[in-house]
């Protein structure tokens, strides 16, 4: 009979990957817990095969003193043990010391000391055909569990299909990868999704946790390696290494900004990505369920790769402050509303796809914010307004002029009308002027222009002519910009 265990062992070996050794230890183990519960057996003893390949039992007999010292070491190290568990676990083990169920150490005992002697009972094959059927399926499962856990342990970030197996509205997702069933909870789920059991979808695997019943994989949709992966599937290009993704920030279940960088001199990275007609973000976009998709060219320069992150909204200027990582974007006053997007999403997305702190005003808000920094303290008290003009042209941009002593406006008539006012500046979609006055303020911005210090001569003070308009070195620089 243990010469068809062996042959069993052995086939398993084969098939299962399971070393011949360490089913053997564990027949060998589970025999000895089955014959110590036979009628008559001896306190100590150990099971071995033996050369004609058959489970003998063997009694071991030893001196009393080294008995009670061996019995004594395995009582500490079987207390030690359950203060280990004690402390990991953080519950008090309530369990019994047997003498009895102690496995005494005698590898160092003298082997003249010991007496052994062959106790195998006559019915000793039939149970160990019982406990040998029992203890390889146990094995088997033990193994198999943990070639699982080695195999999914090392797929962590890896993106797989799996089948639903069951799904509830609110509940966990039960995905069948094949091998291994495995979880989708409820807050790796993206919202507005529905999965309906029997249909595919694709996952990251987040974390593999080993448990009693085997591996247990926890899936995400929300991941952005899930986005990355996509791409690399629709988009040859990324996965020959030709185009980069540099970048992903996303909103699961509304949108998504990837930026893209190209190694190979002719290949467009967003057209690679976009593909023929906008087949291949198509395809991406229908696995996301719909999730929109902004396909950004990297660039080294922050100005201009906040400015692309924006998109689809409008950029005039950006402005870079490196210490601080902040940039001010100025964009049209009809595309302050989609740079910023809903609730803010668009501006969101683009700061955590660039990195940078971004704060998008319009046309006006910037005019009106570099106004109030342009001129100094208040009059009364002594102290001159210095800097340009503080008026708002109708095109949104800054009067070129420099401001009079003690006024924030320079001598055009109509920007000396708005001293004491209270609305000093243009409200946002209001014209500031009409096209006449217009005309003639740009006419006074060319007087000023021609009557501008030649290159290397001192600048003059700002002063008024007989017409009132203020004359400033700074009109010129100014005026083109």
């Amino acid at each position: 009979m243990s010469q068809e265990i062996l042959e069993a062992v052995r086939t398993i070996e084969r098939e299962k990957g399971i070393e011949t050794d360490t089913l053997v230890n564990a027949l060998e183990d589970a025999l000895l817990a089955a014959y110590k519960k036979t009628p008559g057996a001896s306190r100590h003893a150990v099971v071995e095969l033996d050369d004609e390949g058959e489970f003998r039992v063997y009694s071991i007999v030893i001196p009393g003193d080294l008995e009670e010292r061996l019995l004594e070491e395995a009582m500490e190290a079987k207390i030690d043990e359950l203060e280990r568990l004690e402390e990991e676990t953080g519950e008090r083990q309530h369990t019994l010391i047997n003498e009895d169920d102690l496995d005494l150490d005698w590898s160092q005992v003298p082997e003249e000391q010991i007496e052994r002697a062959d106790v195998t009972p006559d019915n000793f094959g039939r149970i160990a055909a019982q406990t040998a059927k029992q203890v390889i399926q146990q094995r088997i499962r033990e193994a198999e569990r943990a070639m699982m856990y080695e195999e999914y342990v090392d797929r962590q970030s890896e993106v797989v299909t799996g089948i639903v197996q069951q799904a509830g509205d609110r509940n966990n997702v039960l995905v069948d990868l094949g091998k291994v069933e495995a979880l989708l909870p409820r807050s790796e789920q993206v919202d507005g999704e529905r999965y309906e059991q029997g249909s595919r979808i694709k996952a990251v695997i987040t974390e593999v946790r080993s448990g009693t019943k085997g591996p247990q994989v926890i899936l995400s949709r929300r991941d952005p390696e899930l986005i990355k992966t996509l791409f690399e599937l629709e988009v040859p290009e990324i996965a020959d290494g030709l185009v980069e993704i540099r970048g992903v920030a996303r909103e699961p279940g509304y949108r998504t900004k990837i930026a893209v960088e190209s190694h190979a001199q002719g290949v467009d990275p967003v057209g690679a990505c976009v593909g023929p007609r906008g087949s291949r973000v198509r395809m991406v976009v229908s696995e996301l369920r719909g999730e929109k998709i902004d396909i950004i060219p990297w660039n080294t320069e922050p100005a201009r790769f906040v400015a692309k992150a924006l998109s689809p909204a409008r950029v005039r200027e950006v402005y870079i402050d490196d210490e601080t990582k902040e940039a001010t974007v100025v964009v049209p006053n009809d595309q302050l509303a989609l740079a910023i997007g809903k609730e803010g999403l668009n501006a969101r997305l683009a700061a955590r796809l660039t990195g940078w702190k971004v704060d998008i005003q319009s046309d006006e808000e910037f005019a009106r914010a570099e106004a109030e920094a342009a001129y100094g303290g208040e009059g009364a008290d002594g102290e001159e307004y210095t800097g340009r003009c503080s008026a708002v042209l109708s095109n949104g941009k800054r009067c070129p002029n420099a401001s009079l002593p003690g006024s924030k406006y320079c001598g055009v008539p109509a920007h000396q009308a708005l001293v004491g006012t209270e609305a000093e500046a243009p409200d946002p979609g209001e014209e500031t002027l009409e096209p006449e006055e217009l005309e003639a303020e740009l006419a006074a911005v060319a007087a000023v222009e021609a009557e501008s210090p030649s290159e290397g001569e001192p600048p003059i003070a700002p002063s008024a002519d007989e017409t009132g308009n203020a004359v400033s070195s700074e009109g010129a620089e100014t005026a083109g910009a």
